[in-house]
């Protein structure tokens, strides 16, 4: 639905012409709750119109910097290690109070953003045509003008949800899909999702993403000490992605949230290990450093309150 006018169906093209959005006096400057600050990254938190928070983080590189923005208040999806999904889920957000966030990094912060990554709180193929709009705008010269190439969007891969992002043909737009297991059965333990979409209707839905030549799915893997770490777990995964072009983030666990806290992290060693294993079996992997850990705004932390609903 158009938030604009209920009647039209959204265009999902690149050409906004009077789109309100775009006039910079229109994004909403909702309130900033809280900051929070460790070595150079950074976590805010805004209060919305209607008294809900979401939180955004400001990851600094070496000359630029990349925000990681939510896209909605809570999820339904209702992971097993995730903050976010264990607090249930509240609403979506607004186009404009998604790319409200990179305003509030860029002109609040002060921050030279070049990357932006929809991996805060909530599921974005869930909030489809808003953050579609979103992305729209991001990369509008008119916008934020930072190319769909300088945009991540993260999901559990719904197949319907992936099938849709598909048909808008934007191959430059990097797509990450948190997969965290090898097979169903270790899926749907900690995936809910897995169970209306399970890994074989994935990976078609993956199959068919048009993708550029030179360009890979990213694949998101938190290990879970004793649950997904074996070396089969590596071999299976390995075969799983053999008809993709992936590349393989390995994350450990964070176990220091309400949801992540039935779960044990792996050591150095196990990452290791793993690591190891996945690359003999011809995967391309990186080994990813948790940052913001004391924050509550690493993988998986964000939403770690709450929400209360002020008037």
């Amino acid at each position: 639905m158009n938030p604009w006018n209920p009647r039209k169906p959204l265009d999902h093209s690149n050409s906004f012409g009077d789109d309100p959005l775009l006039k910079i006096g229109k994004i909403p400057l909702n309130s900033i709750d809280n900051t929070e600050e460790e070595d150079g990254l950074i976590k805010f938190v805004t209060r919305l119109d209607d008294g809900l928070c979401i939180e955004s983080v400001i990851i600094p590189m070496s000359s630029y910097s990349t925000v990681c923005v939510s896209s909605q208040v809570g999820c339904k999806m209702g992971c097993a290690f995730c903050e976010t999904g264990s607090n249930g889920f509240y609403r979506n957000l607004d186009a404009e109070e998604i790319i409200g966030q990179i305003y509030t990094a860029r002109f609040h912060f002060g921050h030279e953003i070049r990357n932006v990554v929809i991996m805060g709180m909530g599921e974005p193929l869930d909030n489809f045509d808003n953050v579609v709009r979103a992305i729209g705008i991001i990369s509008d010269q008119r916008g934020f003008n930072i190319a769909k190439r300088h945009i991540t969007v993260s999901t559990v891969g719904t197949a319907e949800g992936l099938r849709k992002l598909a048909g808008l043909g934007w191959q430059d737009l990097k797509l990450a899909v948190s997969l965290n297991a090898p097979n169903d059965t270790i899926r749907s333990r900690i995936m809910p999702a897995n169970h209306t979409f399970p890994m074989a209707m994935l990976r078609q839905a993956l199959m068919d993403y048009p993708l550029k030549r030179k360009s890979a799915i990213l694949i998101e893997y938190v290990l879970i000490k004793g649950l997904n770490d074996a070396r089969e777990s590596a071999r299976q995964l390995a075969e799983y992605l053999k008809p993709l072009k992936t590349k393989v983030n390995l994350i450990p666990v964070n176990p220091n949230t309400y949801a992540g806290s039935r779960f044990e992290a792996p050591s150095q060693e196990d990452m290791n290990r793993f690591y190891g294993w996945l690359t003999e079996n011809g995967l391309f992997v990186r080994k990813r450093t948790a940052r913001g850990l004391g924050l509550m705004a690493a993988c998986g932390q964000l939403g770690g309150r709450k929400q209360v609903i002020i008037y």
